[in-house]
């Protein structure tokens, strides 16, 4: 078990955040190992032939299937919403001993391979080697899906948002994962290890996934900010076909009505709507209002945005017995 003890600073400094550049070290770890952690998602069946130009080599020999994952891959966002440039610029910037000190980590949880040992002399042309590997998977694997990654983690986000103004921190932290508890000041991980850390006022990153359904990861080496990484909530709907529909809901309130409601099972604005469905914001907005004023759905804003959800009342239409 993993144990994160608190003091009153730490609690101050935690913060959520959502990385591009960690969904994609996830995502192209579950394409190596074939899916057996992260299950028979469809995105995979198709995904390992998007990259069947590239020499994954580097990459296969620093994400092991089981064990440590070099931190510097994928560090902590240092805003909320970091882009893919910014990560990849971080990682980039990563200093050569940190890079060298992590690739040897990786041999501790694993047998020795050649090609990770082709790394070790040149530390800095490594890292820039995966930086380059990383981005062509980007553009090949997750670059068509992130509108779609992005409404599941700011779904997410605006979840835990709701849950902090309702409960406090306490209830917060207490609802991640049921692999993660709160007790007592602290957090404690059902993990196969021991480690008990204390923060020391570093504060800790929660970082909702979507490529992560095996459960919580925990990042706790320097000089990264302790950062712990939980499922987000939503990501079963992400695999769903994107225009399925249910033949009662809807003949009763329309085909493009009961997508877009079936879609609001995670809060999402119109925007994100538009882009998921293929539909003109516009057109978006005029069936978002018939739903409304139904009482099927609300709208909150958020900032700039706002995010329409489903009512009580949506929610036991979608969950009815149709036929």
């Amino acid at each position: 078990m993993i144990v994160l003890s608190f003091g009153p600073q730490d609690l101050l400094r935690v913060r959520f955040a959502v990385s591009p550049l960690w969904e994609l070290v996830n995502a192209v770890r579950a394409v190596l190992d074939g899916g057996r952690q992260l299950g028979p998602v469809p995105w995979l069946r198709t995904a390992g032939g998007r990259l069947g130009d590239l020499d994954l080599g580097p990459l296969r020999a620093v994400l092991p299937a089981t064990g440590y994952t070099p931190d510097f891959l994928s560090p902590p966002p240092e805003g909320p919403l970091e882009t893919m440039p910014e990560g990849l610029a971080r990682l980039r910037a990563t200093p050569p001993a940190q890079v060298a000190r992590e690739l040897a980590w990786v041999d501790l949880d694993n047998p020795a391979d050649p090609a990770r040992d082709a790394l070790l002399p040149d530390p800095a042309g490594a890292r820039d080697r995966l930086a380059d590997l990383l981005d062509a998977c980007w553009d090949r694997l997750l670059a068509p899906l992130w509108p779609q990654l992005r409404d599941v983690l700011e779904g997410d986000l605006a979840e835990r948002a709701r849950q902090l103004a309702a409960g406090g921190m306490e209830r917060l932290l207490a609802d991640l994962h049921p692999d993660v508890a709160w007790r007592d000041g602290r957090i404690e991980v059902d993990k196969a290890f021991d480690d008990h850390r204390r923060l020391d006022g570093a504060g800790l990153v929660l970082l909702p996934t979507v490529f992560a359904s095996w459960g919580p990861q925990v990042m706790l080496d320097p000089p990264w900010q302790p950062t712990l990484a939980y499922p987000a909530r939503g990501t079963a709907q992400l695999w769903l076909p994107p225009d399925r529909d249910d033949g009662a809901l809807a003949a009763l309130l329309g085909r493009t009505r009961a997508t877009l409601l079936a879609a609001l099972v995670e809060p999402a604005t119109t925007t994100r709507l538009a882009a998921r469905h293929h539909l003109a914001p516009g057109t978006v907005s005029e069936h978002l209002s018939v739903l409304r004023g139904t009482g099927l759905v609300t709208a909150q804003r958020a900032g700039r945005e706002v995010r329409y959800a489903l009512t009580p009342i949506g929610h036991a239409l979608l969950s009815g017995p149709h036929p």
